[in-house]
């Protein structure tokens, strides 16, 4: 979760994740995330990230071929297919491919592979529970914003808290694992986004996966600038995301391979999101019927407790509310057989200093992270 609303100046965070639950929780994962920095030239951060992080892409890459029975060869081969792709619509991206390439000591595609993840078939379509919240409902006149999510138990030994200080844009704070470069997470002008895997919709294609897209809204300004860029690139698959800046503003996409669909807070003050459709274009039963079906108690539950709160939510009450275990084990904090919840917390006091608390909802224990 964060709490945003900073300026440039003022960004002294982290966002970090711990597996949520000690009852789903297993030997080997970690207690605490290691916390990377990176900082000059797209090339340079690449390099940095890949130096620090060497041992976790390669095993993000052991991971990949095993699920998908690839070589690494095939595996080189299916992510060499989108490189005309970043070239395109990324090139800085693509170089910082090119570093993280050579800090870990692995080829181009490699890397890039790291960061088409979902796109090779990978990802797992867990259920994520997301939410924003806006300053007219927050305690402390914040914004808030995160989410719990949902993976298998293999992707926590690969992650951290990766600090990236590009030249001449924000500061980027992500909770990330593998090599990928992008990540749910926020900027120091308060642009944060958190996303949610969608059933149904429209067709995928061949496009660009969501990860590097992540990163480039993390280049942005302000929701309006993370929107167009989802209205300009083509994407490979559907996903959603709560956005949210350091100017207060808050909002959904559901971000189709057609475009996106905006959806706001209709004067609630606060929207959360799961894994189904609930633009007007879309939400119908045919895209229904292939989605997770949890995901409709589970946005019924997350929007009750939020408006529990009548207009006076604060981080401690997102702590409570993301160890929910309504309707366990499909429920918001999620443990089911190798299923795993992450959660991610960031208070802003109204000094405008940012500190990260990482931890383990169930047993409402964090670590805090300082920059």
């Amino acid at each position: 979760m964060f709490v945003t609303g900073l300026s440039r100046r003022s960004f002294l965070g982290a966002i970090a994740a711990t597996p949520a639950c000690a009852a789903g929780s297993r030997a080997g994962e970690p207690a605490q995330y290691p916390l990377f920095h990176a900082k000059g030239t797209h090339r340079e951060l690449g390099r940095q990230h890949g130096e620090q992080a060497a041992e976790y892409i390669k095993r993000h890459l052991d991971a990949m071929c095993s699920g998908q029975k690839l070589s690494r060869e095939g595996l080189r081969q299916r992510a060499s297919r989108f490189q005309p792709m970043f070239e395109r619509y990324c090139p800085h991206l693509l170089d910082e491919m090119k570093g993280l390439a050579e800090g870990a000591g692995v080829a181009l595609p490699e890397a890039m592979a790291c960061n088409i993840r979902g796109e090779i078939g990978q990802a797992t379509a867990d259920g994520c529970t997301a939410y924003v919240i806006g300053r007219s409902r927050t305690a402390e006149h914040e914004v808030i914003a995160g989410q719990n999510s949902d993976m298998t138990s293999e992707v926590p030994p690969m992650a951290y808290v990766l600090h990236l200080q590009p030249r001449d844009k924000p500061d980027i704070l992500i909770w990330t694992f593998g090599g990928m470069i992008g990540y749910h997470g926020m900027n120091s002008a308060g642009v944060a986004h958190f996303a949610n895997a969608l059933g149904g919709g429209p067709a995928g294609r061949f496009g660009m996966p969501h990860y590097p897209v992540k990163r480039l809204m993390l280049e942005c300004s302000t929701v309006e600038q993370a929107v167009d860029l989802l209205a300009r690139i083509p994407l490979a698959s559907n996903g959603n995301y709560v956005l949210c800046d350091g100017r207060g503003k808050i909002l959904d996409v559901e971000a189709t391979t057609k475009g996106p669909e905006i959806i706001h807070d209709k004067g609630a003050g606060f929207i959360a999101h799961t894994n189904h459709f609930v633009c007007s274009r879309y939400a119908r039963k045919e895209n229904f019927d292939q989605s997770w079906q949890d995901s409709f108690p589970r946005i019924a539950k997350i929007n009750d407790l939020i408006a529990s709160r009548q207009g006076r939510v604060t981080v401690d009450d997102m702590k409570s509310f993301l160890k929910d275990h309504t309707g366990r084990p499909t429920s918001i904090c999620r443990h089911d057989g190798d299923s795993r919840t992450v959660a991610s917390l960031i208070s802003e006091p109204a000094r405008r200093r940012m500190h990260v608390a990482v931890g383990n909802p169930c047993q409402n224990s964090y670590v805090t992270y300082s920059m």
